[in-house]
């Protein structure tokens, strides 16, 4: 019995130790507010530009059969990087967009 119990604290030890390896720092304000009222328009702004510059370019991006890497990248990726990313998270990586919640 005194194995078992003991055996089970060490469990709980290395699994409080690596709970805390997964847990996320939390978000600094600044950052979120300079994110809301800075980077949030800008990157609006970005995002219909891009949608702007896509059609001037689909005359030269049909022939080539770039259009949907021309979409991505002109269209896409800004709207993604302004309507999914975290508040105040800057190390976002365009093109792995999480469900809320899922890790």
């Amino acid at each position: 019995m005194k194995k078992t119990a003991i055996a089970f604290l060490v469990v709980c030890a290395l699994i409080a130790g690596a709970a805390q390896a997964f847990a996320e720092p939390p978000k600094d304000g600044m950052a979120i507010v300079a994110d809301v009222l800075i980077v949030r328009p800008v990157g609006l702004v970005a995002g219909v530009f891009g949608s702007v510059m896509f059609i001037v370019s689909l005359p030269f991006s049909i022939p080539s059969d770039s259009v949907g890497t021309a979409g991505k990248l002109l269209v896409a990726d800004p709207f993604e990087f302004t309507f999914q990313r975290p508040l105040g998270d800057f190390d976002y990586k365009v093109g792995q967009a999480q469900m809320p919640g899922a890790q």
